[in-house]
């Protein structure tokens, strides 16, 4: 018994040899770090090369993402594409350079222009109206007087682009003037006495035209013709409209054009060819008449010749 108190105790200790298998977490560590690494030098890289506008525009665009990409600017690209920005110039300080070769259409508008534009329609608009303001107080004065309606047939109104024209025209019993002269009739002048008072109410300046029919006169071209007796009716014309009340400044043209402006061409020996036109004048075609020489007016058979004489030796 006393042997076995004195049995010795062996403790086996095993040591393992360093070479054995450690796993592979060492190499997803490396991969992280090489990653990182090419991020930076990625980064870096990028930095170096992107222009300071660009630079700005993207630091722009993290400080407040949802301006830059609403509005547009430096960096943001161009906000009318689906693809940002971009171009071939990265020497550039601010925005993109527009990729392609096709050049940049610039639209300039000229905005006095553009109101002098519509200056002149408005006015062109009340000119109008105040033409279609004097043609209906005329008709109303002619249905208004029982004298001056039953000559209705032989006056003609109507708006054209030169501005209001009334004609007073010839019918077969009812001529406005004396046979082959030019002296009214006492009807015609009342006509024109009415007319000439409807005239002083608006500012345009009036043309007054005679026409004869193809007749020739009895002394034929050599003499006193249709074209002195046309100037010589218009001229008669324009004194009754100004005993009427029409200012005389109003008058910028008197012709006399025979039957050069036939009204009834089919027939040049209508009596409705001999008529008066009266030319209530827009501003276009005034400003044209002015610049065509202003007022013919001839108040004798002497002066009409003297003035086709001037013409001729012209």
């Amino acid at each position: 018994m006393a042997d076995e108190g004195l049995r010795p105790i062996i403790v086996k200790r095993v040591n393992k040899g360093g070479g054995g298998h450690h796993g592979g977490a060492w190499k997803i560590a490396y991969a992280d770090f090489v990653t990182a690494m090419m991020a930076f030098f990625l980064l870096m890289w990028l930095m170096g090369s992107t222009a300071k506008g660009d630079l700005q525009g993207i630091a722009e665009y993290f400080k407040t993402p949802l301006k830059v990409a609403m509005s547009g600017g430096s960096g943001a690209g161009d906000s009318s594409s689906v693809v940002q920005g971009g171009g071939k110039d990265l020497t550039r300080k601010d925005g993109q350079v527009k990729k392609g070769d096709d050049p940049e259409i610039k639209k300039t508008y000229n905005l006095q222009a553009a109101h002098l534009q519509q200056a002149e329609k408005e006015l062109e608009k009340a000119e109008a109206a105040r033409l279609r303001g004097l043609k209906a107080k005329i008709e109303e004065a002619i249905e208004s007087r029982p004298a001056l309606k039953q000559f209705k047939k032989q006056l003609l109104i109507d708006i054209t682009t030169e501005g209001l024209r009334i004609q007073i025209v010839d019918e077969q019993n009812r001529p406005m003037f004396a046979l082959a002269k030019a002296e009214l009739q006492p009807y015609t002048r009342d006509i024109l006495v009415e007319i000439g008072r409807a005239l002083n109410d608006v500012p345009n300046r009036v043309s007054l035209s005679g026409h004869t029919d193809a007749t020739p006169y009895a002394s034929g071209e050599k003499g006193y013709s249709n074209w002195e007796l046309s100037a010589d009716r218009a001229n008669a014309s324009r004194r009754a409209l100004i005993a009427g009340g029409m200012d005389e400044a109003k008058v910028l043209r008197v012709v006399g054009l025979s039957s050069a402006v036939l009204f009834d061409k089919q027939d040049p020996f209508n009596p409705i060819n001999r008529r008066i036109s009266i030319i209530v004048m827009n501003k276009k075609t005034e400003e044209s008449a002015s610049k065509d020489g202003g007022t013919v007016e001839v108040s004798s058979e002497t002066q009409a010749r003297q003035e086709l004489a001037g013409a001729a030796a012209r």
